[in-house]
């Protein structure tokens, strides 16, 4: 540990942490305020510096010495089919997001957000836990945008309670936008909006007025599009365009982050633009 203000000999604790995934900068430093985390044995203070070659606990867990690496992170765009958790291992030998990414030479992936197991669509993944974090926070009021295949009748009253908002066990909840989509006979196609993104939000929405949902597909996250040439179970970098929108979201300066953005060959596919006439999901 090394508490010198010369930058060449380390990055703040708090910095380097949070950009390994282990929450906020904020988040950071209450753990190092209650005495959580060790550097090299010793109780770490606010201003530290580390090196990659240092000893880090946070409680009494170990932390990798590739994660303290600093290096340009990444950020793609992954189309999660039904099936896949969003995890890294699964006890039941079931598939997982996190076998079908990239390999990484340093760092890991960390998801901005989740899926259930039946929910396909959008994700997005960065090696940037500072990034994912402030995405992540509710603070945020970043959109997700969802198709979603509701079975049973939808009257005009029913939208309106839910545009309104309705009382879930975890608090109210609304849909910010609602649109029908199309469809036909019970089954009826929507567009809706979300800010929170809270565990199983849209679902409970729709079941708290007596609808059930058979089909659940995220088509947004703020300013990222699901290309409907990404298929099932592919991922693809983001274009300039789209990452700015999410620094500039979460607050943080495009030139300060050194996200990574280039192309590989094989798995990934460029973006297009796609209408709102044409939104993945509801075909």
């Amino acid at each position: 540990m090394n508490k010198s203000n010369d930058t060449a000999v380390g990055e703040r604790i708090q910095k380097v942490l949070a950009n390994a995934g282990f929450g906020s900068r904020r988040e950071i430093e209450r753990l190092i305020e209650a005495g959580q985390i060790k550097v090299n044995g010793q109780v770490a203070t606010l201003g530290d510096r580390i090196l990659p070659t240092d000893k880090v606990m946070i409680g009494q867990r170990r932390v990798g010495h590739r994660r303290l690496q600093s290096g340009k992170h990444r950020i793609i765009v992954y189309n999660k089919p039904v099936g896949e958790l969003v995890t890294r291992t699964d006890p039941q030998g079931r598939p997982v997001v996190f076998n079908q990414l990239p390999k990484l030479e340093s760092g890991r992936w960390i998801a901005i957000g989740r899926l259930d197991i039946n929910t396909s669509g959008l994700m997005l993944f960065t090696t940037d836990g500072e990034l994912a974090n402030r995405l992540m926070h509710p603070s945020g009021k970043i959109e997700r945008e969802y198709a979603v295949r509701v079975l049973g009748e939808v009257t005009d009253e029913i939208l309106q309670r839910l545009v309104n908002g309705v009382d879930l066990e975890d608090g109210r909840a609304r849909f910010e936008d609602l649109v029908e989509s199309g469809g036909e006979g019970v089954n009826r196609w929507f567009h809706v909006v979300i800010m929170e993104g809270r565990n199983r939000e849209v679902r409970r929405l729709w079941e708290s007025v007596g609808l059930q949902v058979n089909r659940l597909k995220r088509v947004r996250f703020g300013p990222v599009m699901l290309d409907t040439r990404l298929l099932a179970g592919k991922w693809r970098e983001l274009h300039q365009q789209e990452l700015e929108a999410l620094l500039e979201m979460s607050g943080l300066k495009p030139v300060l982050k050194g996200l990574k953005l280039h192309q590989e060959a094989g798995r990934n596919s460029q973006p297009r633009a796609v209408s709102a006439k044409n939104r993945p999901g509801t075909r």
